[in-house]
């Protein structure tokens, strides 16, 4: 995976989605996310990472559940929740953040 920092520190706001393989609520994010990413195209970035790959970053983010959702702008992180959102509620943050 990229450094963590060269993800996050964009001009466009980052949707990051933590989670689990094996996760229920997880695998019913995905093609959620994937028309969140569709929706705003060039507008905005979605990312998924593994808890499981990537348990050093978890521990320093102090994510304890999956999924965890994170909007990122140019370094700074704007947003956090832990649990699942819709895709409109997801699409309405994310725009609260792009320059138009």
């Amino acid at each position: 995976m990229a450094r963590f920092g060269d993800l996050i520190d964009i001009e466009v706001p980052v949707l990051l989605e933590f989670y689990i393989e094996q996760d229920e609520i997880s695998n019913t994010m995905y093609p959620l996310l994937k028309d969140v990413a569709n929706a705003l195209g060039k507008k905005a970035k979605v990312i998924k990472i593994d808890l499981e790959k990537n348990n050093k970053l978890a521990e320093a983010l102090r994510i304890k559940g999956a999924p965890t959702l994170m909007i990122y702008k140019r370094g700074e992180m704007k947003w956090r929740q832990s649990g699942d959102e819709d895709a409109n509620s997801l699409i309405g943050r994310l725009k609260d953040f792009c320059e138009n």
